[in-house]
């Protein structure tokens, strides 16, 4: 019996390896290889780079992503591997597929030569994307201790410093990494002409820094007497008009996707106000008579806001529709805030 049972397991082995397929056939999609890799295979590098940068014009990033990253993988000797690595990198971070973005940046990092320093620019935005502050933020240490930077450069790396030291609640640091890019930028455009975007970048989140302490701030008519609910309005006003100045400063820059982006948020430094007013608990005391009536009035009080940020928001899409400026991360949110106030008063009248 026990020989039996040895050899049973044999027999069946015998049998399943007699009857093996001569060959096995996948689905077309079980290997993981596309059509988009069926069609790339073979091309040389000239053949791949035209592919790439056809697709990257036409706004196709997936096709320019693959195109690109074929050609660095497979013709490392090619002149265009630099220019390869970058636009996949890019294809990558514009489909918000930072990890591989990374892995690309870090590569023309690595290849040194004239393009590193933008391979560390892009790897240190992607650590950012990826929320990995403490690398992004190093990898900007790493650009301003380069000896001999560029003006424009140490402007932008400042800049983005100070953004990074925003997100990691350094708020005192942030303000100083801003102003140090201002001040740069300053003092380089008396013998040079710099691109204005970097230092609009650092005007803006000079704003958000102001923004941020506005709406911390407190505002309690329930809580404060006369006199102390006087002087949180004073303060909210304050630092209202610190962080429109800011954002005006940016968009006086001249650089498009920047002031799109101020305009915006100085509408919404109006229409926030607007709401922590009108959301604010009713002052102590009043009975459901004089609750309704202090509410009226202070809806016909705060319309003033409303007519300002309505301003401000259609300014902002009439500014980027004539630049050609489509960052949905602020326009989406300035047509719906804009139609949301016109309902409002419309309601209201």
């Amino acid at each position: 019996m026990r020989r039996l049972l040895l050899v049973a397991p044999a027999l069946l082995l015998a049998c399943a390896t007699s009857r093996r397929p001569a060959s096995v056939t996948f689905p077309p999609d079980a290997t993981g290889r596309t059509a988009l890799d069926a069609e790339l295979a073979g091309k040389n590098d000239e053949e791949l780079n035209a592919i790439g940068t056809a697709a990257a014009s036409a706004g196709d990033d997936r096709r320019a992503a693959a195109a690109f990253a074929a050609l660095a993988d497979r013709h490392p000797s090619s002149p265009h591997v630099a220019a390869a690595l970058l636009g996949a990198g890019a294809a990558y971070a514009r489909l918000d597929e930072w990890r591989l973005a990374l892995e690309r940046f870090r590569a023309l990092e690595a290849r040194g030569g004239p393009e590193a320093l933008e391979g560390t620019f892009r790897a240190a935005e992607a650590h950012y994307r990826l929320d990995d502050l403490p690398a992004a933020h190093a990898a900007l240490e790493g650009i301003l201790a380069r000896p001999a930077l560029p003006a424009a450069e140490r402007v932008r790396a400042l800049a983005q410093r100070g953004v990074v030291e925003l997100e990691q609640g350094r708020a005192d640091a942030a303000e100083a990494t801003l102003r140090a890019a201002l001040a740069a930028h300053e003092a380089a455009s008396a013998t040079e002409r710099l691109d204005p975007a970097a230092a609009a970048q650092a005007r803006f989140y000079l704003g958000e820094l102001r923004r941020g302490a506005l709406l911390a701030a407190p505002l309690d008519p329930s809580r404060a007497g006369a006199e102390a609910l006087a002087a949180e309005l004073e303060r909210k006003a304050d630092l209202l008009l610190a962080a429109q100045e800011e954002y005006f400063a940016a968009i006086r820059l001249g650089d498009e996707r920047w002031a799109v982006a101020a305009g915006y948020r100085v509408g919404e430094l109006y229409d926030a106000l607007r709401a922590q007013l009108l959301d604010a608990p009713l002052p102590p005391g009043l009975d459901p008579a004089e609750a309704e009536q202090y509410r009226a009035e202070l809806r016909r009080e705060v319309r003033v806001l409303a007519a300002k940020a309505m301003t401000a928001y259609e300014e902002t899409l009439d500014l980027a529709r004539r630049a050609g400026v489509d960052d949905v991360r602020f326009l989406s949110d300035a047509e719906a805030s804009l139609e949301r106030l016109r309902a409002t008063i419309a309601a209201e009248e």
